[in-house]
């Protein structure tokens, strides 16, 4: 099968889908593969170390005789347009919010894979992008926190006196969640998170997180994501969490609805009561912030509160998130392609889940 790397062109974007050696597994699977030029770069890929894999290296106009075009993020609005008919596009695409996208593609004779729609099941965890990449956002967001706030983590005993430890409060006990704690406490920062799952309260603690219980009310979660939260759950969290809210230093809210807007866990009345100095990373920024005043992509200050809209912040560790998503992209095409030839079976459970339309049929609508 001929597969074409794309270059990113979503602005700031640094990592790249395939890394050089997954292009050298590919090859010796049987595979031809063809990356646009200088679609490594930022990840400090050159050209040279793809052709050494195996790869052949052309410019964008050149990749248009691939079956299977791979990329990161969402294709461009008319991207389908540029592809041969019969071909599969593979990236990240969130079906449930473009589904003009998908209706483009499906008219144009193209299959999609999603990639942020792979099943959230034992078997697929080696091909789970979101997972990944939240992984190393979770990390990114804690050295982003510590970067802003003008105090450090750790207990300091000196001979002027006694640093007190930093406050640090997680909204979200997902990967990203999980991994922010687990890099606060290793930096010495007193965690406490909270999140819609109950659950989710033993995996806090075992990373030396204090869990704040929102008793009364649950929301449970559906196919590896936490459930929409109710009003009255919103309310008895707001109860919950405000002390705690008032003393953290750093806060970093995680919540996501997938195909939703992100829900709303800080408003004016509870940024009111975070303390001039602290620091709020917001990462839901792109779905338009857990945080009332987040601004996606800038860092403002509200009432004495640095706001951080972040965005793309695996792109920030682009090195390692490189690495990972080939590998993601690797176990999906050893499934779909082990032999050398594209065999999508709708009867695989993953490819259920990730194939969103092919043949002219859209399987999974908005």
């Amino acid at each position: 099968m001929k597969i074409a790397v794309l270059k990113e062109t979503r602005p700031g974007e640094k990592r790249v889908a395939i890394t050089p050696q997954v292009v050298r597994s590919l090859v010796q699977m049987g595979h031809l593969v063809s990356v646009e030029e200088h679609a490594g770069v930022g990840s400090h890929f050159s050209n040279e170390l793809y052709v050494e894999a195996g790869a052949e290296v052309l410019t964008r106009n050149a990749l248009v005789t691939a079956e299977m075009y791979v990329q990161i993020n969402m294709p461009e609005p008319d991207q389908y347009k540029q592809l041969p008919k019969g071909s599969v596009w593979v990236s990240q695409i969130y079906h449930r919010s473009n589904p003009e996208s998908i209706e483009g593609f499906n008219k144009a004779g193209i299959s999609v894979l999603s990639l942020d729609a792979i099943p959230r099941i034992s078997r697929a965890q080696s091909m789970d992008v979101l997972s990944s990449q939240a992984n190393l956002a979770g990390y990114r967001a804690v050295i982003e926190g510590a970067y802003h706030l003008d105090k450090i983590f750790p207990l300091l005993m000196t001979a002027a006196g006694t640093v007190t430890p930093a406050k640090v409060l997680i909204f979200g006990v997902g990967v990203a969640g999980l991994q922010a704690i687990a890099t606060a406490k290793r930096l010495g920062a007193v965690v406490e998170a909270t999140d819609v799952r109950p659950e989710t309260k033993e995996q806090v603690q075992s990373l030396g997180g204090k869990f704040i219980e929102v008793k009364g009310v649950e929301v449970g979660s559906q196919g590896g994501y936490a459930n929409e939260a109710s009003e009255e759950y919103r309310s008895a969290q707001r109860e919950a969490v405000n002390k705690s809210l008032s003393q953290a230093d750093l806060v970093i809210t995680t919540a996501l609805v997938p195909g939703r807007k992100a829900p709303i866990l800080i408003d004016d009345e509870q940024l009111a009561l975070m303390k001039s100095g602290s620091v709020l990373i917001d990462m839901a920024a792109e779905q338009g912030g857990n945080c009332i005043q987040t601004e996606p992509g800038k860092v403002s200050v509200k009432g004495g509160v640095k706001i951080v809209g972040a965005v793309n912040m695996p792109s920030e560790l682009s090195a390692n998130a490189s690495e990972l998503f080939a590998r993601n992209v690797w176990e999906l095409l050893k499934l779909i392609a082990p032999k050398g030839e594209l065999m999508l079976d709708r009867n695989d459970e993953i490819i259920q889940g990730c194939l969103i339309c092919s043949n002219g049929e859209i399987y999974h609508k908005a």
